[in-house]
């Protein structure tokens, strides 16, 4: 009977995480570039149920038989196995905004935060007044070769992350092309975005402020395979508030009815320790 009451305790110790897990996601349901998590559940080792009320061999001519038959499985509980991160890839937005980035495909934008390197898929930045290109939180954002520095509204972004300004020349007045010594602009690449990627980008751990930084399970950064950026775009979260609805309300039955497991047992061993032995 006791076993019953650890059963439930279990069931409910497991919704409690799953309901944790929902309740997360539906706060973060309009974070740019969050992903989901979702819990997943393991059972205790089952154990075999036999009648007892048998010796447990019966004797015929031709051999014996089982008394003790099989009669089936007894569970004995759940766990929480973990709480993995879905990285499916969110939808874009258009912001029109020259700061704002979105990635297609599977991979991160760099950060130098204060504690080392970290990465998200939040494209959602801005310059500080030294032009340094950052998060809304202050921390820069990285290129193959460190701080990106850009000027207002005088850069562009392409699909494979190079940051393209337009740099003015003065053009030599006694050039016979030229002879009004005007200026005129030449497009330069300064820096290329550095992407990231991960051989088991599931291993990843989240941190605040959309950040994931590396684990040993998830493998060194790698360049990625496949991934475009996208300017005047930012990538949604992969929530669906309308899922987690669903969800929120099936862990709160299923908590209710761990919790009424337990009441009855409960209520079981009282009738026996009261009633049944007096």
């Amino acid at each position: 009977m006791l076993r019953g009451i650890y059963t439930g305790a279990s069931g409910m110790i497991a919704q409690q995480a799953r309901m944790d897990a929902v309740a997360n996601n539906l706060a973060n349901v309009d974070q740019t570039g969050y992903k989901k998590d979702t819990a997943i559940f393991k059972t205790f080792p089952e154990m075999l149920i036999r009648r007892l009320s048998d010796d447990g061999l019966g004797i015929v001519p031709t051999g014996s038989y089982d008394t003790m038959p099989f009669v089936g499985k007894l569970g004995t509980g759940v766990e929480v196995n973990e709480v993995y991160t879905q990285f499916e890839q969110g939808s874009l937005q258009r912001t029109e905004n020259s700061f704002d980035l979105a990635l297609e495909g599977r991979g991160f934008f760099a950060v130098q935060t204060e504690r080392g390197e970290r990465y998200t898929r939040n494209g959602a930045f801005t310059i500080n007044q030294d032009g340094v290109l950052m998060t809304h939180n202050g921390d820069p954002v990285l290129g193959e070769n460190g701080v990106i520095r850009v000027q207002q509204n005088n850069f562009i972004v392409n699909e494979r992350g190079e940051i393209i300004v337009n740099q003015a020349l003065s053009l030599d007045p006694r050039d016979p092309v030229n002879m009004t010594g005007n200026t005129w602009e030449s497009p330069t690449v300064i820096d290329r975005i550095k992407l990231i990627d991960f051989e088991r980008i599931r291993e990843l751990k989240k941190e605040g402020n959309s950040f994931y930084r590396e684990t040993p399970e998830s493998g060194p950064p790698l360049p990625p395979a496949e991934i475009k950026v996208v300017q005047g775009f930012l990538e949604k979260s992969n929530v669906s508030a309308v899922r987690e609805m669903v969800d929120m309300i099936e862990v709160q039955r299923s908590y209710e009815a761990n919790q009424k497991t337990i009441q009855t047992h409960d209520q079981t061993v009282g009738k026996l320790i009261n009633d049944i032995v007096r």
